[in-house]
């Protein structure tokens, strides 16, 4: 039977990572209104390359653990 582990630090740090990202990104396009970063494409961009790293990481701590004998 297959389970999936998961790498707890992982995960979190990739949400963590996920949502700051997409906030940055949006303060970057203009669409969250308030900040220093609003209407500058260089946090949109930012924003961007950090939410894919959420990704990746959120992704890396659902993935399998590989098994250990």
């Amino acid at each position: 039977m297959h389970t999936i582990g998961i790498r707890w630090s992982s995960l979190i740090a990739g949400l963590i990572c996920l949502a700051v990202g997409i906030v940055w990104a949006l303060q970057g396009a203009g669409l969250i209104a308030g900040s220093f970063m609003s209407r500058q494409l260089l946090w949109t961009g930012i924003g961007s390359v950090v939410a894919l790293a959420g990704l990746v990481l959120s992704y890396r701590g659902l993935s399998r653990r590989p098994n250990r004998a």
